[in-house]
């Protein structure tokens, strides 16, 4: 693994990342001490859609959109008779 110092990190900040990114961690170091270990970062993998787990316990009615059309009409344009 490379180390560069912090000047040199700090010439080449850009490049480095972009190495890090691409797979190619690297150490900065202080006076030839090692202080911290860049790498790129792991995308979390997407949660699975888990279709059909509530089959069985839920139940959506036939007339499911058009529930309350009346009442909402009635809202919206006031009682007909």
């Amino acid at each position: 693994m490379k180390t560069v110092n912090i000047h040199e990190a700090k010439t080449h900040l850009s490049r480095l990342i972009e190495e890090a990114a691409n797979g190619e961690a690297f150490v900065i170091a202080k006076a030839g001490k090692p202080l911290v270990k860049v790498v790129p970062l792991e995308e979390e993998p997407k949660k699975k859609r888990r279709v059909g787990f509530l089959k069985g316990q839920i139940s959506v009615p036939d007339d499911f959109d058009t529930m309350f059309a009346k009442e909402i009409e009635e809202m919206f344009y006031g009682e007909h008779e």
